[in-house]
């Protein structure tokens, strides 16, 4: 039986939390992964480079997905995806698992990002979540799977994404 991996990327703001929370409820035998708290893992005041971090997270994104998936679940992964959407499909590939992807960059419009961010006291966020939109939207690769959630209700959203109307071609 075929199991699918979705995931979901996008800058803060714009609902990856809120969609991957209620997509994972919605599918069957169905995990959520989310790569921030993988990231929070790292405690203390010694940390790893960012380059070394997020390698360390990808890694044991992959590690999860494929024990997941290995047992017949279906898994929702939240997190944003910069350069590391390739390398994660070979990851599947190596590990001959029947499974389809599903991936979705979600945004919105500038203003109502900051709106969504400002609304959740998280100000700070608001320069790099408006750069990671303009960098994801702008990303030629993204071009065929960026979904619009400025006026969508967030069930509706799901109801789309768990239809499966884009899949990623590895």
């Amino acid at each position: 039986m075929t199991s699918n991996v979705y995931i979901i990327s996008g800058p803060c703001g714009v609902g990856k939390s809120t969609i991957t929370k209620g997509l994972a409820r919605k599918l069957e035998k169905a995990v959520l992964v989310e790569g921030d708290l993988i990231s929070a893992m790292f405690v203390g005041e010694e940390q790893p480079a960012w380059e070394e971090k997020l390698s360390i997270v990808w890694k044991n994104l992959s590690s999860l997905t494929k024990n997941f998936l290995a047992n017949g679940y279906n898994v929702v992964i939240d997190y944003v995806v910069e350069d590391e959407l390739e390398w994660f499909c070979k990851e599947l590939q190596q590990a001959r698992l029947d499974v389809t992807l599903h991936y979705y960059v979600l945004c919105a419009d500038p203003e109502v990002l900051v709106e969504r961010i400002t609304k959740r006291g998280d100000i700070n966020m608001i320069p790099r979540s408006l750069e990671l939109l303009h960098q994801l939207e702008n990303k030629k690769e993204n071009a065929p799977y960026l979904y619009d959630t400025t006026n969508k209700d967030p069930n509706r959203i799901i109801e789309e994404i768990a239809g499966n109307i884009t899949r990623y071609n590895s």
